[in-house]
């Protein structure tokens, strides 16, 4: 008590320093929060830094349309019907003046000729042959005409199925590819009519060619040189000319092959695992045959045997032809010709609607299929079953439902639960 009221400059200077004490800790504690403030933000900044951002990708979605799988491969056109002239007998043949290309007139157009010793028509083995060759000329007549017949018979039947259709068209009860089936089946049969006639004409025309050398070997000129000619049994071109020049030929011998330039057909050689998937009947689509926009087909007959074929790779492969028909001809001031090379699309199946996926959003994962969906912005796997595959499309059964996003082309970084963001992919 003394002590402050003998020394009142002590005192004064206690309560100095209490009073800044006092002022001076307002100070440090805003210090402190304002280093507390600053430590927050670099943290937040160093999470936000170090925090991976989503992924950008490209999705497209489930939906239902339409599917077509198809094989491509390569093909060739060729002439339907060849008609290979041979001499029914023995004998010189002249010189010819036809080539490759040139165009002959069924019934009058000479082909070849023959000069022929007397001796040679006298001899008994050639006259045994002409007699045979009557008797086989006349067989095959008779199974030509029957063959038409029975393709006569089809074409009829096709004819009224094709007026069917088209009433039932009329009236919107029947659908566009069901019609174009029937029509394109109605034009495939009458081409085979169309081709039956022709095998039945040169059947006639080689009976004919028989009985004439019959004739002449059974009433020969003594002493004389006898002139054999033998015309064209078609309307068409010279696809080939195999003897030229002149020379002693024998009964049988290939001199000629002739051919419609306007009958055409397309042959292509499938894996014989692709044509198993084929029937008779199945459309077929031409394309870079040198047209500006494809052709229809109809596929209209698969050979029963493979034959083995060495790809360009050095690969053993068994190959099965296809034939197939012109349902759209190409136009005339572009004609094809024989054995021009084309690529043929053969449907193998066709469906109007399915649950289809990007075959993009598709990968094999321990042997099954997966896709990543995009759930909540998320990726996430998901295990789907699938069956037809057009490589643009897949059917998809069972994993996902029209309308959900799907990854499409995942980059490796996209794994189960990545954080993304999507954008459409083109064409989507």
């Amino acid at each position: 008590m003394e002590n402050s009221e003998t020394n009142p400059s002590r005192s004064s200077s206690i309560k100095r320093k209490t009073t800044l004490n006092n002022a001076s800790r307002p100070a440090r504690n805003r210090r402190k929060y304002l280093w507390w403030i600053v430590v927050v933000v670099l943290f937040c900044l160093l999470i936000l830094a170090i925090r991976p951002k989503p992924i950008a990708v490209e999705v497209k979605e489930v939906s239902r349309g339409e599917l077509t799988v198809s094989v491509l491969e390569e093909g060739k056109t060729r002439i339907r019907n060849r008609y290979v002239i041979s001499p029914p007998l023995g004998g010189l043949l002249q010189r010819t003046e036809l080539r490759a290309g040139d165009r002959v007139k069924a019934g009058e157009t000479i082909v070849a000729t023959l000069d022929a010793q007397p001796s040679g028509f006298l001899d008994p083995r050639t006259r045994t042959q002409a007699e045979a060759a009557v008797s086989a000329a006349e067989a095959a007549v008779q199974l030509r005409t029957a063959e038409v017949e029975r393709i006569r018979a089809a074409v009829d039947l096709m004819d009224k199925e094709r007026q069917r259709a088209n009433k039932l068209k009329a009236s919107n009860s029947i659908s566009v590819q069901e019609w174009d089936r029937i029509n394109a089946e109605a034009t495939v049969r009458e081409r085979e009519m169309r081709a039956a006639e022709f095998a039945s004409k040169v059947a006639v025309f080689e009976l004919n060619q028989a009985r004439a050398a019959l004739v002449q070997a059974q009433q020969p000129e003594q002493g004389a040189v006898k002139l054999f000619e033998i015309h064209s049994p078609i309307d068409g071109v010279v696809l080939s000319v195999f003897e030229e020049n002149s020379r002693i030929v024998a009964p049988g011998t290939p001199l000629m092959e002739l051919g419609d330039q306007t009958d055409l057909e397309i042959e292509v050689e499938l894996l014989s695992q692709d044509a198993v998937s084929v029937q008779p009947g199945a459309e077929l689509w031409i394309e870079r045959w040198g047209g500006d926009k494809p052709l229809r087909g109809r596929v209209s007959m698969i050979e029963p045997a493979a034959y083995t074929k060495i790809s360009a790779l050095g690969v053993e492969e068994q190959r099965v032809k296809v034939r197939a028909d012109f349902v759209d001809q190409p136009p005339a001031e572009r004609p094809l010709g024989d054995r021009f090379r084309i690529e043929a699309r053969v449907i193998t199946w066709h469906s109007d609607d399915v649950l289809r996926i990007p075959t993009g959003a598709l990968f094999r994962r321990g042997g099954e299929w997966m896709t990543f969906a995009v759930i909540n912005d998320r990726a996430r796997m998901t295990k789907v079953a699938i069956t037809h595959n057009s490589g643009i499309y897949a059917e998809v059964i069972t994993g996902v439902s029209a309308g959900e996003r799907v990854i499409v082309h995942p980059p490796d970084v996209v794994v189960e639960g990545t954080k993304i963001r999507c954008r459409k992919a083109d064409g989507s």
